[in-house]
């Protein structure tokens, strides 16, 4: 199971860079675009977390 996490988190984060992005310039909403977008980093850090704490 070793990097399976990480992988989720990467790829949850690219789907909220990717949904952000049509939010922000497709549905005009900009506030909530930038609330999307920033989910990105604590996916990453969240999964990497979770994953190390599965492994000790």
């Amino acid at each position: 199971m070793s990097g399976n996490i990480s992988k989720i988190g990467f790829v949850a984060s690219m789907l909220s860079v990717v949904g952000s992005l049509y939010i922000y310039f497709v549905n005009s909403n900009e506030m909530l675009g930038i609330f999307v977008g920033l989910w990105a980093p604590t996916l990453i850090l969240a999964s990497k977390e979770i994953e190390q704490l599965l492994e000790n």
